[in-house]
């Protein structure tokens, strides 16, 4: 009996410091947790929510702690780790100093380090054992630039060409005031480079009106029939003195939004730029068409065509497939820029089809305006032209061509 009471009563002991063992072994499991987890100075969280940049908070030993999903979409962390050695070296700096650093650094973007991307980053300390990560994507605004002094060194050569003829040719003036005939000739020389010299102007300040114009916001609806025939009008004179005649057949089935002085400045250097490079004597044709939502303005010449290697290049700025051929010609280097840059911002698309030897065709392509009447024409089908002869006078109705992409009229 005594031996029972004495077993029932250090069983209950042992059940009691188990209980307290239990009990001591949760709270310090609380408490080991508590301490590892990662906690953010008081308001650091609320800032960062509302900072509008990506963010990466990382600890004493680079583990990420907090990031946004701008940081992981920028490629800059994976799980919990910082992918760049770029951003670890700021981190270890600005732990070691504590200091706010700044940098900007080109990274590659994605696992596969296909494409870079360009930040401002700026590392600062938070708290006492954090290092703050603050990103800012430029690499929009660092491509613009780029672009930005490109085209200015390029304008800066582009000008040099004319204005330095134009000294020279007017020394040449002063140095042969009495010889009439050389006058005569420097003359000429110099009202030819001044010309070059206004169409550069025109051109450099036609492609700063278009980049700073909101189609969006200031478009209406446009009838593009109107346009092919105020841009062929505007040519003509330029045509009849290579003795071109123009082949306008088709006929736009609605309208398109937009602004329509820039359209017919897309259209007339089209067209401008198939007269330039036209031998004499040869026709050019526009033809439009409209299906699938879409309306088709096709420009076709008899010239010598453009080389695979050059199409890929002509809707740059300044490109030039045959720059000796294009001062001879007038032409500036920003006419095709100029009309790429229109249809884009119209939410169309110019494509080029040419061969050296059978002419080339530009294929300028803009989606239709929802619900827009169709413009009234009097008759599609109208009879063919004969090749115009000096002071012969031809409108837009005047003519009707075949088109088809590659062909040539």
């Amino acid at each position: 009996m005594l031996i029972g009471v004495i077993g029932g009563i250090i069983g209950l002991v042992l059940g009691v410091f188990g209980m307290i063992s239990f009990n001591l072994s949760e709270r310090q499991r609380r408490e080991t947790v508590q301490v590892e987890e990662p906690t953010l100075p008081d308001g650091a969280a609320e800032v960062l929510s509302v900072v509008g940049r990506a963010f990466v908070v990382v600890d004493a030993i680079d583990g990420v702690v907090r990031a946004s999903p701008g940081a992981y979409a920028f490629g800059l962390v994976r799980g919990h780790t910082v992918v760049h050695q770029e951003l670890l070296q700021l981190t270890a700096r600005v732990r070691r100093d504590g200091v706010i650093a700044e940098a900007a650094l080109e990274l590659p973007r994605g696992p596969l380090g296909q494409g870079t991307i360009v930040l401002q980053v700026r590392v600062a300390p938070l708290g006492e054992e954090y290092i703050l990560l603050l990103a800012d994507d430029r690499t929009e605004i660092t491509r613009t630039e780029a672009v930005r002094n490109d085209f200015v060194a390029n304008v800066s050569h582009e000008l040099k060409t004319p204005v330095g003829a134009i000294s020279l040719l007017a020394e040449a003036l002063e140095a042969s005031a009495e010889d009439e005939e050389a006058v005569r000739r420097f003359a000429k020389r110099t009202h030819t480079e001044a010309a070059r010299l206004a169409a550069l102007v025109q051109d450099i300040i036609e492609l700063s009106r278009l980049q700073g114009t909101d189609v969006v916001q200031q478009g209406q609806a446009v009838d593009l029939n109107a346009v092919i025939a105020e841009a062929v009008d505007r040519s003509r004179l330029t045509a009849e003195n290579k003795n071109i005649s123009f082949a306008v057949g088709g006929h736009a089935d609605r309208a398109v939004y937009g602004d329509q002085h820039l359209l017919v400045t897309a259209l007339r250097n089209l067209i401008d730029n198939a007269v330039r490079y036209s031998p004499e004597n040869t026709r050019i044709g526009i033809g439009t068409n409209s299906a699938d939502g879409l309306v088709n303005i096709a420009v076709t010449d008899q010239g010598d065509g453009i080389s695979a290697e050059d199409q890929e290049r002509v809707f740059e700025r300044f490109y030039r497939a045959d720059a000796a051929r294009s001062r001879h010609t007038g032409g500036t280097g920003l006419g095709l820029s100029i009309v790429k840059h229109i249809v884009a911002n119209h939410g169309g698309e110019v494509t080029l089809w040419s061969q050296p030897g059978s002419g080339s065709t530009f294929t300028v392509r803009l989606p239709e305006m929802e619900g827009s009447p169709e413009p009234a024409v009097a008759d599609h089908a109208v009879p063919e032209p004969a090749v115009p002869q000096p002071g012969n006078h031809f409108t837009t109705g005047d003519a009707r061509v075949q088109k088809n992409q590659g062909a040539t009229a």
